[in-house]
């Protein structure tokens, strides 16, 4: 026993879980309904040597707990814990395997690979149900002992959801390609706080920035064995603990700092979170933490047979949010992101995993209900991925009121117009009206569909316009990763070409994509880089390159093109500003009538006829002409009509009648000066874009 430390710990208190200073010493309180005994180690200050090792003396209400006189912050540690290893009921308690404090707040080392952090013997390729005895606490990051302040000065923006435009972006890959800024800053939270980075952000007009995963993850072996790395970051370690690889020598005050700034903007802050699954995999993965301090427990088991894991989530396991201590771990963390760090808000990767109970999804789980009566939690921005690998994983629109929602439909059915694909009419009609059919329940409003055209998971907007198939050869898995399904063209030739005419082609609907997802009703989200023409070389699934296939290059936002889209796209978000119909509060449906004889929504052809029955199909549904009224900001009323040319050649518009006094406010083809006045019809140019606007002023 080292000198430092007493033979045994005070008994100290059960709650709250986690290790916490007083200024007087540590209390050390960790969940396990069947260990039979848990000890505290500890490490010397870079968590090489265990200096000493104490059982945790008390257990009260299945919580271990113990109380360390004279320790403070900064003091390194781990557990270990003793009970049953019997795979066939569900155990797998192993003494020799250190495991991290599901409750940690910071992480010190990376995880080295070896054989000692799997529970079990592998022999001849093969995993033998008797326990491995190996010590892994040299192969393991350890835990620290940190607190962290939640009443730092700092003034939220609260951003409302109608006027939200979503910016998602991974932390190390926004700025690593950064030449402007220190390299020893590249891909931490220092740089997403940099002012250069936030000038940028508003010249686009986001709103909000949505960031990868950023807790703590694991650097999967089958990926460093190939060279490769866990780029994305879906692979949780740690669910209160951030990434250390995303930390300066500032730590954690460096993320506060960065929120600090961008709040100081007017930008919020959304992380995305998985608490769906964690790095341990299956019945063949490591244990790094809750496999190993209760494993039936934190774990959703088959039932018949519990050495085996429910795999909803493609990833090995599900977390069992049907437990009341693990519900409670994920909602304090939650809560504790809030708190410390005053986060804005949460993407839930594969959001139908978390609301499964045993007999499958429900919108009323414990978990979406203990969100939704949170007095902090549901207040802040709550967005759902609205789909997982498990019976009935597609739950699009079927989330609770309180929560956003991917839209998919919106992604494919825009991707499949500007492709040309025949009688997508109807289909872009329902996403340009905020996919009504899913989220126009229970009194939801349109910014519950949170529309995209690219997300991180899949082709970037460039790539889209660029390449008929995937590429993701680098990803060493002969091409077979990836989806197949991703409704893109390549206009001419497989990715990059001189060829002028496509090129062209290219760029137009890239604008016009743009356009379509900046007019529609619902929330957008823009992924990092696209407004400026960022690409992956037509990787579309590039979760394993921590390089430049991921990185964005910012040189592109200085040619031509990327200038161009850029501009267009914070053109486009000050439309949005500039009219309330853009960001309606509400459904509209065409049952209201803001002007006499006028709908508050209406659909015509290009020769101006209303569309309905076998008109929708009519001549491809290459082209359509959108009508919406309603409140103004200054009173009045705004009409707003939005041409959408499909095609590949000009096409005359007959404009709907009434005649208004309409004026040219946007256009994907061209730059519009001095607003023009448009009268009777309107000559469009192939794949783009028009917006005109008339305005009536109050009576």
């Amino acid at each position: 026993m080292s000198p430092l430390f007493p033979d045994r710990l005070e008994p100290g208190k059960p709650y709250p879980l986690g290790a916490h200073a007083d200024g007087l010493g540590v209390n050390f309180a960790v969940f396990s309904a069947h260990a039979e005994k848990i000890e505290l180690c500890i490490f010397d200050e870079r968590g090489r040597r265990e200096v000493a090792r104490l059982a945790l003396p008390e257990c009260t209400d299945e919580v271990w707990h113990g109380y360390l006189p004279g320790a403070s912050e900064g003091l390194v540690y781990g557990y270990r814990a003793h009970g049953p290893y019997d795979p066939g009921r569900g155990h797998r308690f192993n003494p020799a395997k250190l495991l991290i404090d599901p409750y940690a707040r910071q992480l010190t080392g990376a995880p080295r690979w070896s054989d000692s952090l799997f529970s079990y013997r592998l022999q001849s390729g093969r995993a033998d149900l008797a326990m491995d005895r190996h010590d892994s606490a040299p192969a393991m990051p350890k835990c620290v002992v940190m607190d962290t302040p939640t009443d730092w000065a700092d003034r939220r923006p609260d951003v409302p959801w109608p006027d939200t435009v979503i910016y998602e972006a991974h932390l190390r890959g926004l700025s690593m390609k950064r030449d402007d800024m220190e390299p020893r800053v590249r891909g931490t939270f220092a740089a997403l706080g940099d002012p250069r980075l936030i000038d940028h952000l508003h010249r686009l007009g986001v709103t909000s920035v949505e960031l990868l995963p950023v807790h703590a993850f694991l650097q999967d072996r089958f990926l460093v064995e190939r060279g490769l790395r866990n780029y994305w970051g879906y692979s949780t370690l740690s669910y209160f603990a951030p990434e250390p690889a995303f930390l300066g020598p500032a730590g954690l005050r460096e993320i506060r700092g960065a929120v600090r700034r961008l709040h100081a903007a007017g930008i919020e802050v959304i992380l995305d979170v998985v608490y769906n699954h964690t790095c341990e995999g299956n019945e063949l993965g490591p244990t790094f933490s809750f496999k190993g301090l209760d494993n039936a427990s934190y774990y959703r088991l088959m039932p018949d047979n519990p050495r085996y894991y429910i795999n909803d989530t493609g990833c090995g396991n599900t977390v069992n949010l049907s437990h009341p201590r693990v519900l409670q771990m994920v909602m304090d963390s939650l809560r504790y992101w809030v708190e410390a760090f005053h986060v804005d808000g949460f993407r839930f990767d594969l959001g139908v995993t978390l609301a499964r109970e045993p007999n499958g999804f429900d919108p009323g789980c414990g978990f979406l209900d203990a969100i939704r009566q949170d007095p902090l939690l549901s207040r802040v921005k709550l967005i759902a991925e609205p789909w997982d690998i498990g019976p009935d994983g597609y739950q699009l629109g079927n989330f609770p009121p309180g929560f956003a929602e991917w839209n998919d439909r919106f992604r494919d059915g825009v991707r499949r117009f500007w492709r040309a694909e025949p009688g997508q009419r109807g289909e872009l009609a329902a996403r340009l009206a905020g996919t009504s059919e899913a989220f126009d329940m229970r009194a939801r409003k349109p910014w519950a569909s949170v529309n995209f055209l690219a997300a991180h998971d899949g082709f970037t907007l460039a790539d889209l316009t660029a390449y008929d198939e995937k590429h993701n050869e680098a990803n060493g898995e002969d091409n077979r990763d990836g989806h197949g399904a991703n409704f893109s063209a390549n206009w001419g030739a497989e990715g990059p070409t001189d060829d002028p005419a496509i090129l062209k082609t290219r760029h137009q609907v890239r604008k016009a994509l743009l356009a379509t997802l900046m007019l529609s009703q619902g929330t957008p989200m823009l992924l990092a880089g696209d407004e400026f023409g960022r690409t992956q070389n037509g990787n579309n699934n590039a979760y394993c390159q921590d390089n430049d296939i991921s990185w964005i290059d910012w040189s592109l936002a200085g040619t031509d093109e990327g200038a161009e889209l850029i501009d267009t796209f914070a053109r486009l978000a000050a439309l949005r500003r500039r009219f309330r119909l853009l960001r309606a509060p509400r459904f509209l449906h065409g049952h209201h009538e803001p002007l006499p004889g006028m709908a508050d929504i209406s659909w015509f052809d290009e020769h101006g006829t209303q569309l309905e029955g076998d008109g929708w199909h009519a001549d491809g549904g290459h082209t359509l002409n959108l009508r919406r009224a309603g409140p103004a900001t200054d009173g009045g009323t705004d009409v707003l009509l939005l041409l959408i040319n499909g095609k590949g050649e000009d096409t005359t518009f007959q404009l709907p009648e009434p005649p208004q006094d309409w004026r040219l406010v946007f256009d994907s083809s061209a730059q519009p000066e001095g607003e023009p006045l448009v009268e009777g019809e309107t000559r469009l140019a192939g794949r783009s874009v028009r917006l005109l606007a008339a305005h009536l002023p109050a009576a």
